[in-house]
């Protein structure tokens, strides 16, 4: 990516940064021989008090900030609506930094009940929460997404065996209910001992879409997510309630194939600043968030790094960090074949996606996303949800429907592993305010036949990288001990079901098995007594034949580090 548009892009972010909390709630609508166009302001009053009101939308994909802004000000202005139960599937929180996102929504007595998958990013619900001002239930995203499905085909629950020996087990932990503990449970054991999911009808849908036609059609071409918007409007229709969309364009019928048609529509409001995603507006759409891309991937890919750079939204990468992602590569390149179908998280499994990405491999393996993004090369940080010059786009729940016919790998990282190979990641610590949630986390170990987890050794943890070796300066806080906090990836569970399983780290990499947490590589300069056993808890066992495997020195250096499929 060269200088100058580097220096387009950093004034693109400016410009957005400089007009993030300028709307207009009475912005007039360019329609006026139809109904159901109306301003922001005139919309949020057909929200009833008390509505269980669903929302689409992931990350920074598909924000509907005009209409969180309106439902905040006329609470603000006139109590109404009040004791709203918000559905969010995507964690499409602001961190309490960022405005225009569900946060806008996290005003006392406005949002008493949050059901979501992830919760991490709803700071401000998290912190209503810890005074005791608010709900929140935590499901899984695939439950929630099947759940919404069944609503508007007029079913009240589905019935799956996914979640056995997690949190959201009620036999093992506290099922959905984050807060008060006198919740409702919206999952249950079934007499065969299966899992039964359910949601509160969702009578009211509040999302954006790229464009409408003036019959009220609404098109999500150019989009870089779908989400839930189809199985939002269709229960709510179901359920006698309102939905509302807003959008970035008014075009011409018959704009795309694939539309949610008029009479699913109760309300359109037009705004021109709608963004298909963070900082970018439907009516300036990046195409490389399409499968229309016109821009190499490497350049959309750029793009997206430098402008989460900007917003210092992704962590700041050490030689360390690469040498665990080569590593990381290595064991999925040594174990993976030409054809599968991967998809892969946030954090550091995204550098392991760059090394695919680079190397070429990534051709030859079939990319799934949960948000329902499918090829191309997920896009990184606040944008993640999207890809770049994905093949296809397609609402979460189809995506989840294909992992769970077919899924051989997922890439995933982790806050905690412990000797049984079980691994937190939805919890830090006591209290609502340090809750994260699974996101898809617990569906996607379910349905995939092997796992690579990817996570630092330690917080607070310095590892030097120097003459080809990997050298532990300070051993920080260790994430491998002898029992997790919470349980969001049961290991015993994984190996009943003949899970392979990995876990890869600055140090090196361990492979569960039934006689525990197997030692199988480890970085050169390692002390493993020092560095490994002595510094966890986690029971860790060597190999029954030999003893672990050094790292060759290129996956230290990254010089001539190279790897290929195999057929």
């Amino acid at each position: 990516m060269n200088l100058f548009t580097k220096l387009k892009l950093f004034a693109h972010v400016m410009r957005w940064r400089l007009k993030w909390e300028k709307y207009d709630l009475h912005y007039p609508s360019p329609v006026k021989d139809n109904p159901k166009f109306m301003t922001a302001w005139e919309a949020v009053k057909m929200i009833p008090d008390g509505a269980i009101m669903g929302t689409s939308g992931i990350g920074g994909n598909q924000p509907c900030s005009l209409m969180y802004w309106a439902i905040r000000d006329r609470f603000k202005q006139e109590g109404h609506p009040r004791d709203v139960t918000l559905v969010n599937i995507g964690g499409q929180g602001g961190r309490g930094k960022v405005p225009g996102t569900v946060e806008e929504l996290a005003v006392e007595g406005l949002n008493t009940r949050l059901v979501v998958s992830h919760t991490e990013t709803f700071k401000k619900q998290l912190q209503l929460a810890q005074e005791g001002k608010l709900e929140i239930q935590c499901t899984l995203f695939g439950a929630l997404t099947f759940a919404l499905r069944a609503q508007g085909e007029g079913q009240e629950y589905i019935i799956n065996d996914t979640g056995a020996g997690t949190f959201v087990d009620p036999r093992v932990g506290p099922g959905t209910r984050v807060c008060p503990p006198d919740a409702p449970q919206y999952v249950e054991i079934t007499e065969d001992g299966r899992f039964k999911y359910w949601l509160p009808p969702v009578d009211t849908a509040v999302f954006s879409a790229p464009a409408a036609d003036r019959k009220g059609n609404i098109y999500f071409k150019n989009c870089s997510f779908i989400g839930e918007s189809y199985s939002l409007a269709k229960a709510v229709r179901r359920h006698n309630g309102q939905t509302i969309v807003n959008v970035g364009l008014i075009v011409e019928e018959g704009y795309d194939d694939e539309f949610l048609p008029a009479e699913l529509v109760d309300a359109i409001v037009y705004w021109p600043e709608t963004e298909q995603a963070v900082t970018v507006k439907h009516r300036k759409y990046w195409d490389f968030f399409t499968p229309n891309s016109t821009l190499p991937i490497d350049e959309g890919l750029a793009r997206t790094r430098y402008i989460n750079s900007i917003l210092r939204i992704m962590s700041e990468r050490v030689p360390a960090d690469e040498a665990l992602a080569r590593l990381g590569t290595r064991v999925f390149v040594d174990n993976a074949r030409k054809g599968d179908h991967v998809d892969i998280g946030i954090g550091h499994p995204e550098q392991v996606a760059r090394l695919l990405h680079e190397s070429g491999a990534m051709k030859d393996l079939n990319m799934i996303n949960e948000s329902g993004a499918f090829g191309g090369v997920a896009a990184p940080g606040i944008f993640f949800g999207a890809a770049i010059n994905p093949d296809t786009i397609v609402p979460s729940v189809q995506a989840f429907d294909r992992m769970y016919n077919r899924l051989d790998w997922v890439i995933l990282g982790a806050l905690e592993v412990d000797s049984d190979g079980n691994v937190n990641v939805s919890n830090r610590g006591e209290g609502p305010i340090n809750h994260v949630g699974p996101g898809g986390f617990i569906d996607l170990c379910t349905c995939a036949d092997n796992i690579l987890f990817c996570c630092s050794w330690g917080d607070q943890t310095q590892i030097d990288v120097h003459d080809n070796e990997v050298r532990v300066v300070k051993p920080g806080k260790v994430k491998f001990m002898d029992r997790v906090m919470e349980i969001t990836f049961n290991g015993q569970e994984g190996l009943k079901h003949g899970k392979n399983v990995f876990y890869i780290t600055h140090l090196c990499a361990f492979h569960l098995t039934e006689r525990g947490m197997e030692l199988i590589y480890v970085m050169p300069g390692v002390d493993i007594q020092k560095d490994i056993i002595d510094a966890c808890d986690m029971k860790v066992v060597m190999p029954e034949k030999g003893a672990p495997k050094i790292v060759d020195k290129d996956i230290v250096t990254g010089k001539n580090f190279h790897f290929e499929l195999r057929d």
